[in-house]
């Protein structure tokens, strides 16, 4: 195999670029997990994430990807033979539904078209419905990675108040949290889950819980099978810094070191910067003459952007074409979006230069692949970028 200069791209939204602070953070000589610098590390590690998760809640940290956080937020609150609710907005959630039937999970789905996020209207009807308040959970992808579609939490949250329904709320933030602005305790989620290796900007293998009052309550009487899994265990042990068992610590030498980076940053121009990168990437696309998958406006992502080719196009022939000739990556298309789009992920440790060689690389790799660009994207991202800068705002309508 030859070598090829300079850096890869990986623009899959998620694992995303880890950043060299982060790098050198967890190149460092393994501790006693016992210790009490271990102590001391812990429990800054968790007053950091209750920052991002926008929560005083406990976030409860698991050596898994963030499947296993899916898995822990079910076992930790149900029992066999409990109906959940669920909405089919795109190929994560199709999976964390298999995995709810799979623990004996009663599931209905809400069906989407896979271009609109969780329809509160629809969320509503169906707990006003359920009359037997036979519905235990209510669970929703926050940024489904796999088309690019933000659902609006809050909105669902007042949905639920609004039938007056008992049911826990179950958020996924695998692509959204320190992405996306997300507020655990005021939008009154019941436990959040997400993964390390996407706003967290680390490699892959730790998982989080943040889990309200209500779902610690709802814990005490869930009868579905769990011991790695269990919350209670984590939460004694957690209180002085340490875990039950074993835990990943060079990951979270590098999560500390990802959490100061963010609190240098602040949250709020976190949220900016992937915002503005986000527009930039959606006035290329529309400058291509393609179409963004997300059909509302109001719902785009700003973790990634999904690109529907024209018919008789094949996503995945130009995702290989552009790897090949600028060693680029997309991410590909899942489900039944297979073969029908790419993903641009801009999300992480990210900067406006990245973005730039990114969408240059993606307009070039169009061409090649004779889907020959309508217009110039990477101009038209470019002028909005430089307008960003020449302003002053972080991003701008």
């Amino acid at each position: 195999m030859n070598y090829r200069s300079g850096r890869h791209f990986l623009q899959i939204p998620g694992p995303t670029n880890v950043p060299e602070r982060v790098l050198r953070a967890i190149d460092r000589p393994t501790i006693d997990h016992r210790g009490p610098e271990f102590g001391r590390m812990g429990l800054e590690i968790g007053a950091g994430l209750q920052t991002v998760f926008q929560s005083k809640q406990p976030v409860i940290i698991y050596p898994a990807s963030g499947t296993g956080a899916w898995e822990a937020a079910l076992v930790n609150t149900l029992s066999p033979g409990d109906r959940v609710l669920m909405v089919e907005t795109g190929h994560f959630a199709v999976l964390w539904s298999r995995m709810a039937a799979r623990l004996g999970l009663q599931v209905e789905m809400i069906a989407t078209d896979w271009r609109h996020g969780a329809d509160p209207t629809a969320v509503e009807q169906k707990l006003k419905e359920d009359k037997n308040r036979s519905i235990r959970a209510v669970c929703v992808v926050h940024n489904e990675t796999s088309t690019g579609v933000t659902s609006q939490i809050a909105a669902i949250r007042r949905a639920i108040d609004a039938a007056g329904h008992p049911a826990l709320y179950l958020v996924d933030t695998i692509s959204s949290l320190a992405s996306i602005d997300y507020r655990h305790d005021e939008w009154g989620v019941d436990v959040t889950v997400a993964g390390s290796q996407k706003g967290l900007m680390l490699p892959p293998g730790l998982s989080f819980n943040c889990v309200s009052e209500k779902a610690l309550a709802a814990s005490k009487s869930a009868k579905l099978p769990k011991s790695y899994w269990g919350w209670e265990d984590m939460l004694s042990a957690n209180k002085n810094g340490y875990f039950p068992y074993t835990p990943a610590t060079n990951l979270l030498y590098g999560l500390q070191e990802a959490l100061s980076m963010l609190e240098e940053e602040g949250l709020e121009a976190v949220f900016a910067r992937h915002a503005r990168h986000a527009e930039a990437t959606r006035r290329a696309v529309r400058a291509w003459g393609l179409e963004v998958l997300c059909a509302d406006p109001a719902e785009h992502s700003n973790s990634l952007t999904a690109v529907l080719m024209p018919p008789g196009q094949d996503a995945d022939r130009v995702r290989t074409i552009i790897l090949e000739a600028f060693d680029l990556s997309l991410g590909t298309g899942l489900g039944k979006l297979s073969g029908k789009i790419f993903r641009i992920g801009h999300l992480g440790d990210f900067n406006d230069l990245m973005l730039a060689g990114t969408l240059a690389g993606v307009e070039m790799g169009l061409a090649l692949a004779g889907v020959s660009p309508r217009g110039e994207g990477v101009r038209a991202a470019l002028d909005y970028l430089s307008e960003c800068a020449r302003t002053g705002r972080l991003h701008a309508a």
